[in-house]
């Protein structure tokens, strides 16, 4: 077989990126609005605070106007609550983002319900959840729409095309598998969604012209499982060890992509596929919800 296309994250967040910054400059310019974004983060996982960073970066890039809430781990729920209330409805704020995971006393799905849907960017608040099943105007779930986007980008044909997603997580399985049934660019595909629990998941994938593994298990995706010709999307970011690595561990995903990739069409790296997408469609959303995209 030819060699595979590998499909470069960094490449497709690129474009998107630039398109938001034009954007947003012409809805600046035009109708004087900056979009903002509000980060909250409670407590000082080191993870997290390094992707509120890396957000916070990517809105000085552009412009937006960007506020980071930093909290200690023991704020009351209740505080939380508050702030996100006046979040809601600060108007130079347009995508409030409460950083998970949080300290195990705090509610994550009653923060995010006390999110104002309109500035839910995220996509996750039931309301967002269900104005993107039934087709409407809505802040999709960043990474399944940076899945779509870099279909869309590399021109891989979904129309009719077999798909397999192997995980049903709320949030990339579920809403991916809504997003790429829906009868619009990108999507519009037969999808199937599988997961560890089927009897013959080997049978199932092979069937894929499109394999989307979204499991969170390193390498579970193995060169049998995958059907000659197929193209092959990575959404797992797992650590493994590995001594000979500067920090004694090193990532992949869950695909076992030296194996699988000669079998291939197209596939995503890990890293510098999927992952590199998230923050991209974040400040997409961001921007949708400062242009009023969203619907009332």
């Amino acid at each position: 077989m030819a060699e595979p296309i590998i499909i470069d994250g960094k490449t497709v967040s690129e474009a998107i990126i630039d398109r938001v910054h034009a954007e947003s400059q012409a809805l600046i310019a035009e109708r004087g609005i900056t979009p903002g974004l509000a980060v909250v983060l409670v407590g000082d996982d080191p993870a997290s605070a390094t992707y509120v960073r890396s957000k916070g970066k990517m809105c000085e890039r552009l412009g937006f106007h960007s506020v980071t809430h930093r909290l200690p781990a023991d704020t009351p729920e209740d505080d939380l609550l508050a702030l996100v209330g006046v979040l809601n409805v600060d108007p130079t704020i347009h995508g409030i983002l409460v950083q998970a995971p949080l300290p195990g006393h705090i509610n994550y799905d009653r923060i995010v319900k006390a999110i104002d849907y309109r500035k839910d960017v995220d996509g996750l608040h039931p309301v967002s959840v269900g104005r993107m099943v039934i087709g409407m105007p809505a802040l999709e779930s960043c990474t399944p729409a940076g899945v779509i986007e870099m279909l869309k980008y590399y021109r891989i044909p979904t129309d009719g095309v077999r798909t397999v997603i192997v995980g049903r997580s709320n949030l990339v399985g579920k809403p991916l598998a809504n997003m790429m049934m829906q009868k619009r660019k990108g999507g519009n595909a037969i999808v199937t969604v599988a997961h560890s629990a089927a009897r013959d998941l080997k049978s199932i994938t092979r069937e894929a012209d499109i394999l989307i593994a979204a499991i969170g298990r390193p390498r579970y995706i193995t060169a049998d499982m995958v059907r000659d010709g197929a193209t092959v999307i990575d959404v797992g970011i797992n650590r493994v060890e590995d001594a000979g690595a500067k920090r004694g561990y090193r990532l992949v995903g869950d695909v076992d992509y030296d194996a699988v990739a000669p079998k291939c069409h197209a596939i995503t790296p890990v890293p510098g596929g999927v992952g590199l997408m998230t923050i991209a469609m974040l400040m997409n959303n961001t921007l949708r919800s400062a242009r009023g995209d969203v619907g009332e």
